[in-house]
């Protein structure tokens, strides 16, 4: 039978006010959090590629594997990160981040307490708050494209549930002008430079 459901992760209207005011609130903080030394660039991108993989935005899926390029991952690991079987390619330090990420973007950002304590307990209250906000950052850019995708998916017969046309089309035609050109550039990346990456879920 043919799928006719959009069952990527979008917006609502209120959903989406309230996650922008929350980062808007937080920027000097989350500048902070991308300078902590316990993070480092390549720890935090493999952070963004777990929250991608388990919400499976294309656009962040692309943008990320880029980066972790450019960070001085291996092909091996970028794979492993998207893949979800990133224990073989993390360190003891990332580990614990890496499945906390996993855990809070699989249960919608509503993590087990035991789970946060936990993330507290072995990084420290500074460094896991920088490690939450960051998963807070990439939940919503994977929130951004998946919302951005569902107008067109829905033209395909394909319908987010519990969303409205209205909503989706005008969050489409706000947001289209800015993510579309970053996408025509992406496709056009020297493939030597790249790696191929499984989301899990169909473009």
């Amino acid at each position: 039978m043919h799928n006719t459901t959009y069952d990527r992760r979008i917006f609502s209207p209120g959903l989406l006010f309230r996650d922008l005011g929350f980062l808007i609130s937080r920027v000097p903080a989350l500048a902070r959090a991308r300078r902590n030394p316990e993070i480092g660039r390549a720890f935090m991108e493999k952070i963004m590629m777990v929250v991608t993989a388990v919400n499976g935005c294309t656009y962040c899926t692309w943008f990320h594997a880029q980066q972790a390029v450019t960070s001085g991952m291996s092909d091996k690991e970028i794979s492993d990160m998207f893949d979800l079987q990133f224990e073989a390619s993390a360190s003891e330090h990332e580990l614990p981040a890496l499945l906390f990420a996993q855990h809070f973007a699989e249960t919608n950002r509503n993590p087990d307490p035991d789970m946060v304590a936990r993330l507290n307990a072995f990084y420290g209250t500074e460094t896991a708050r920088d490690i939450m906000l960051l998963i807070r950052m990439i939940f919503f850019g994977n929130l951004f494209g998946n919302t951005l995708d569902a107008f067109p998916a829905r033209l395909k017969g394909k319908k987010a549930e519990n969303s409205s046309v209205l909503f989706e089309f005008l969050f489409w035609l706000a947001t289209f002008w800015m993510v579309f050109p970053a996408k025509w550039i992406l496709r056009r990346r020297d493939p030597a430079d790249t790696t191929p990456v499984s989301t899990g879920e169909n473009p």
